[in-house]
């Protein structure tokens, strides 16, 4: 006869989470306040990253012959995504990202609400995160999806193209991060 109410095969986890997850909990478990001087960088970071993502979004706008415009509105997602990413990667702790991803969402609202409207879209950035966290190879694998979304999966031009748009955004945000001391 089998016991419905047994819990014997229910597994418990053990007291050592993982690496990544320790390593954040020791960021945010001790109040953790930036200063002034901190802020006002994270605050300048985003801003900075909005004005290239916004004068890009405007350089790339209107997509000639060879290029859709589906792929112009996926170009944006991709920035955008990269954005965060990068926020994450080159500010310090979490408080400090979390001020510069304000920054550039704020910014780019109030500079271009369309673009702004046009560059959030959670499904796109649910894959990119997917890709993103897989760890290995996250440029290729950027690419891929970039590729994918723009309905070409498997195309190597357009895997290509996500991919140079990944590094080269990627690279904007260090080199900002990088010259106002968060890096």
């Amino acid at each position: 006869m089998i016991d419905l109410y047994s819990d014997s095969d229910i597994k418990i986890a053990g007291s050592k989470p993982s690496r990544d997850i320790e390593k954040r909990r020791e960021k945010t478990a001790a109040p953790n306040v930036p200063n002034k001087e901190k802020t006002e960088n994270a605050k300048a970071l985003g801003k900075r990253v909005a004005l290239e993502f916004i004068r890009d979004s405007k350089d790339s706008s209107f997509p000639d012959e060879n290029e859709d415009f589906e792929m112009a509105a996926q170009r944006r997602l991709l920035l955008s995504f990269t954005a965060t990413v990068g926020f994450e990667q080159f500010c310090p702790d979490d408080t400090l990202c979390g001020i510069a991803q304000k920054s550039f969402i704020d910014t780019v609202k109030k500079e271009d609400n369309g673009l702004y409207k046009a560059s959030n879209d959670t499904g796109a950035f649910s894959f990119y995160y997917l890709a993103y966290r897989r760890g290995s190879e996250i440029d290729r694998r950027i690419g891929q999806t970039f590729a994918m979304l723009c309905s070409h999966d498997g195309d190597p031009v357009y895997q290509e193209l996500g991919e140079a748009l990944y590094c080269w955004f990627l690279s904007v945000v260090k080199k900002a991060a990088t010259e106002l001391n968060l890096k």
